[in-house]
């Protein structure tokens, strides 16, 4: 009996790459499932800036006569969002930014033109905070998005639509971008996987840049396996990015049935402090207990210089955030101030109307220490450090196979509840920039629900061994149910 469209809503990447694939449903029947959901939930979330309702009807209806002809790529008719950082051709991209809030790409970035390759249907541009800068996408111009779990929270951020659009099983999958937590933190604070892959495993090219060092792609999903899937077409050198690392790409979905029996797991001392939430450090420490109980080994480990994590990321981040957004001046494209002046009048009124507080919040820190007279004191100083920290990954490394922790250290917090505080927003990815300053590869994936609020286990891998991240994420999801749990609103 074919599939009744009212289901498909609750089935993952994999289940529905599988009944498209049976001939249960058409690519059709599904976008237009999907697209009816975001009719009903899309205003409620707020996740989407950008719906593509008539190019991803077009997209599954080729999918469709793709398949027909027996030319069905690994990702065909499947429905995907993209984080409005992505450039897509013919498409608005705004980064969340009234400065870029009429651009319209004029070519695709390698991630979409890979995944668009693969066969998948676009339905949408979702939400962000301001060019990533934020934890909660409060920076945005278009007003937060939403967790499903309770829309008077937070969903995190940068990627907080992205998220948002999984967990509400409004999509199957999306992509995000991580520079300090970005993927991670928002993926724990709703419930769903996320992973962040080694710097230069996924190209960057077309990903409008926030921090050149640090950004990276990755995706949203619900399971390991469908991270996975996902990975494989994503991932891979490209010539059009420098960054891009020639290294080979393993099939990440016939790795996942590898045990963690015998996999050394190094839980890191420093996580588990006064500033983690006790709930979310029981769930965290169930999670461990149900791996060592699979034959893992848990090894505690000491990251030394990890606490100086967040103070580097702040440092080096806006610096490099300073250099990228002084494109932005309204000579070439995006928003312009009417009638200026003159050169400089031109330059400052539109930065000054385009740009939000947060931006304009870093990119003064930014341009302040890349000064004459505190370069040295402060951004060369930084990078020292953010050196000491990735030996202390690698030192650790030669004991361990994985580092295990917290994602996040609380559940998911209250829209408002940080705005007027910057640094305990930053606080919030205390425990993800470690991985970025040093270019790990890292997966949040859920572990519990202290106070009925998802919380978020974080995996982090040597570099280039998304193959064993993924692995022990999804050999957790063989013996737990967190994964499944959807919000009850969004059933």
């Amino acid at each position: 009996m074919p599939t009744k469209s009212n289901e498909l809503h609750m089935r993952t990447l994999s289940e529905l790459a599988r009944g498209l694939a049976a001939g249960d449903f058409s690519s059709r029947e599904l976008t237009e499932a999907l697209l009816a959901r975001i009719e009903s939930h899309g205003s409620t979330l707020n996740a989407f800036i950008t719906l593509t309702a008539e190019t991803a009807l077009a997209q599954a209806d080729d999918a469709d006569k793709q398949r027909a002809a027996g030319d069905a790529g690994p990702l065909n008719g499947l429905p995907i969002v993209h984080k409005d950082l992505f450039c897509t051709k013919g498409i608005l991209t705004t980064c969340g930014s009234r400065i870029l809030e009429n651009f319209v790409s004029p070519y695709d970035a390698t991630v979409v033109e890979r995944i668009s390759s693969a066969g998948a249907v676009l339905l949408g541009k979702t939400n962000m905070d301001e060019f990533a800068m934020g934890s909660s996408t409060e920076t945005s111009y278009f007003g937060p998005a939403k967790n499903p779990w309770d829309t008077k929270l937070s969903p995190g951020g940068s990627s907080g639509g992205s998220a948002a659009s999984v967990a509400a099983r409004i999509v199957p999958a999306a992509t995000g971008t991580d520079t300090g937590g970005s993927i991670r933190q928002p993926a724990a604070l709703t419930g769903i996987t996320g992973i962040k892959p080694t710097y230069g495993r996924v190209s960057r090219y077309g990903m409008v840049a926030f921090a050149s060092s640090l950004d990276q792609a990755g995706v949203f999903t619900r399971s390991a396996e469908d991270a996975a899937m996902l990975l494989g077409v994503m991932a891979g050198l490209d010539p059009h990015d420098s960054t891009s690392v020639d290294e080979p790409v393993p099939d990440y979905v016939g790795g996942l049935a590898k045990p963690v029996k015998g996999l050394k797991i190094g839980v890191v001392r420093q996580h588990f402090d006064e500033g983690l939430d006790e709930q979310c450090g029981e769930a965290v420490k169930d999670a461990l207990k149900a791996l060592e109980g699979e034959g893992a080994e848990l090894i505690e480990i000491d990251l030394p210089n990890i606490d100086l994590s967040v103070p580097v990321y702040y440092v080096v981040a806006p610096a490099e955030c300073s250099s990228n957004l002084s494109r932005f001046d309204g000579v070439r494209y995006g928003h312009r101030a009417d009638e200026p002046e003159d050169l400089l009048d031109l330059y400052c009124r539109t930065r000054g109307e385009g740009f939000g507080e947060e931006v304009k919040r870093r990119i003064m820190t930014g341009t302040y220490v890349l000064s004459a007279g505190y370069y040295d004191a402060y951004y060369l100083k930084a990078q020292k450090v953010r050196q000491l920290i990735s030996h202390d990954f690698m030192r650790a490394f030669e004991t361990v196979d994985v580092i295990a922790g917290p994602t996040a250290p609380t559940a998911a917090f209250a829209i408002g509840e940080k705005t007027d505080d910057p640094v305990t927003m930053y606080l919030n990815d205390i425990y993800t920039i470690g991985a970025n300053l040093a270019g790990l590869p890292g997966i949040s994936i859920p572990c519990g629900r202290p106070d009925g609020l998802p919380a978020g286990l974080q995996l982090l891998g040597p570099h280039f061994s998304e193959m064993a991240i993924l692995a022990c994420a999804h050999q957790y999801q063989q013996i737990t149910h967190w994964h499944q749990a959807c919000p009850e609103d969004f059933r």
